[in-house]
């Protein structure tokens, strides 16, 4: 893997930008259920499929869901499926695309472009990340991101695809939507954020909740108590890289062969040995995104 150079952030201060070093391999495989390889972090964008997919497998994290964010990034998530057998593929409109795509009268076209991409090969398995996000959206976008998320809840539905949920800072709206709708057979919480009450709520529906990074980060007690609080069938994992680099590696570029970092974490929490939650993922993975 190549490295990239330290880099400065906007206070000044010189950031080390350099990849983490690989971590000890799982005794089992696993596969890192969010990622976005089509993100290049900083200036480096050497670091991409098949050297992504190369590094993960050398530590046994030996699948990818490749998760679209707009019409281009989804269109290239069902191509980098269809060219890597080791990856499949979601479709969507990220909730921050919807305000946007809305003000310019684009949205439904644009969901209509989701809709047909979700059908266009079964290397397509799910529709995500998509949902609600309060933080970067204020309140005159938010019926957009509703309108948005409500139709891709319809079109995983249909499609029989995993839904996949983006949740930020807008958890009662989130459950507010999914309790009112008609939903899919298999629901995804992407790099889940709630207490343990939300998390037991999303266990007791059947709903999947995909713990990233974060779960390791020292400021996170709340979020390890959720992961201790559910049922190890309702659990995955995931590195939403580039993003949520886990720790001791917080805010140095993210990549799936980090998954072994917060498996490991992840296993402390929970008290179960690693290799045993190794298969466990893997089983709750084909129970969400089928086998591949």
């Amino acid at each position: 893997m190549r490295e990239r150079r330290s880099a400065t952030d906007e206070s000044g201060r010189t950031r080390d930008r350099t990849r983490p070093p690989v971590p000890e391999p799982l005794p089992a495989p696993v596969t890192d259920t969010h990622c976005h390889l089509d993100i290049a972090d900083g200036e480096d964008d050497a670091f991409g499929p098949a050297e992504a997919l190369s590094a993960a497998a050398a530590v046994g994290v030996t699948r990818i869901v490749q998760v679209g964010c707009d019409l281009p990034g989804a269109q290239w998530a069902v191509d980098v499926a269809q060219r890597h057998p080791e990856i499949v593929a979601t479709v969507a409109l990220h909730p921050n695309e919807a305000p946007k795509l809305a003000a310019t009268g684009d949205l439904d076209a644009a969901l209509s472009e989701i809709d047909r991409l979700a059908g266009v090969s079964d290397r397509v398995r799910g529709v995500g990340e998509t949902g609600l996000d309060h933080y970067r959206t204020g309140p005159e976008g938010r019926a957009a991101q509703e309108e948005s998320f409500r139709a891709h809840i319809e079109i995983a539905r249909r499609r029989n695809l995993a839904l996949v949920i983006h949740d930020r800072d807008a958890h009662d709206d989130v459950l507010r939507v999914l309790d009112d709708a008609e939903l899919p057979e298999c629901v995804v919480f992407h790099c889940f954020s709630g207490d343990v009450d939300m998390a037991r709520h999303c266990a007791d529906r059947g709903w999947f909740l995909s713990f990233a990074g974060t779960v390791t980060f020292k400021n996170a007690s709340g979020l390890r108590a959720a992961l201790a609080a559910v049922p190890l069938a309702n659990v995955l994992v995931e590195t939403d890289a580039p993003f949520l680099t886990p720790h001791p590696y917080r805010g140095r570029p993210n990549a799936s062969y980090l998954v072994p970092v917060t498996v490991r974490a992840m296993a402390e929490v929970t008290g179960v040995e690693v290799e045993s939650l190794c298969r466990t993922l893997r089983a709750n993975t084909e129970r969400a995104f089928g086998a591949w």
